[in-house]
């Protein structure tokens, strides 16, 4: 760790997930959790959606998480360990790894200077999300990257109406609609043309998909503010969050979209300043 500040405490009782269709992982996750082991460490190993994974996180009976995988990974990840706090040290076996705190050849240095109280505890806003019909809620979501309003098989665009606060705001014509947190601008947003985000940023973005004679910029809501997105359109379209399977949306449907009570909570290793950096470093390796 670049920064000096005073060591916390080591994690004691660890949960060790991989994902379930990567062999690398899967061959991967003994190694570390033998090396855990070997320092000391209480380490249950499984999936995420094991019982005793599973309990564990609900309970808070992990100190930490650790998630072999790919930003997906990560996502699933945040899901299950944010409404109990529990903290999340990724390493990256996917390609991009945004989210990820070390590379497959770092995890054993890395997790050294965890256990050695090395680390720090980065905090990111989620964002909580209902659907509704009228007085009627449909389903409801927390979410780290972005919710989505898109077309479904029509060739045709949607009329959306977005409001903050109550108040119009913009109507978009469009293939859809993201609204994402700070997180989220590095993914989808950023591939409809967003802007970037600091992560320690609490702000929703919305950032229209494929604009056509409507606003076509992405938008940074003030810190606190409740959006509310109104579909206006004959045919079917879709809402997804965080890339989940997705709902049917009707006419007058409406995402209400604003700020969680949760937070995900990832364990770095690296100097505060790590993001811009690793970010476009990643970038240019994809380029």
């Amino acid at each position: 760790m670049t920064s000096a500040t005073a060591p916390l405490p080591p994690p004691q009782r660890i949960a060790l997930t991989h994902h379930p269709r990567l062999p690398e992982a899967a061959k991967l996750s003994p190694d570390i959790a033998a090396f855990l082991r070997e320092k000391g460490v209480e380490v249950s190993r499984g999936l995420l959606t094991d019982a005793e994974i599973s309990r564990g996180l609900r309970e808070r009976t992990f100190d930490l998480l650790v998630a072999l995988g790919g930003d997906g990974t990560m996502l699933r990840s945040v899901h299950a360990c944010a409404p109990s706090n529990v903290p999340i040290l990724g390493v990256n076996l996917g390609r991009f790894g945004f989210l990820a705190e070390f590379r497959r050849e770092e995890w054993r240095e890395g997790l050294s200077q965890v256990l050695q109280g090395h680390y720090w505890v980065e905090r990111r806003m989620m964002l909580h999300a209902e659907h509704r019909r009228g007085e009627t809620r449909l389903g409801e979501w927390e979410v780290l990257n972005e919710c989505v309003v898109a077309r479904g098989r029509m060739m045709r665009l949607l009329r959306l109406e977005a409001r903050i606060d109550g108040d119009p705001l913009a109507t978009y014509a469009a293939d859809g609609l993201v609204a994402a947190t700070a997180t989220g601008s590095t993914a989808y947003a950023l591939a409809a043309g967003g802007p970037i985000l600091p992560p320690e940023m609490r702000n929703i973005l919305l950032v229209p998909i494929a604009a056509h004679l409507s606003m076509d910029r992405g938008i940074v809501l003030p810190e606190g503010s409740r959006a509310t997105i109104i579909l206006h359109y004959d045919h079917d379209a879709l809402l997804s969050c965080d890339g989940q399977s997705s709902d049917d949306m009707a006419d007058g449907d409406e995402l209400h979209v604003s700020t969680s009570a949760n937070e995900a909570r990832f364990v770095r290793v690296q100097g505060r300043g790590y993001f811009f950096r690793n970010m476009m470093s990643r970038m240019q390796r994809s380029s």
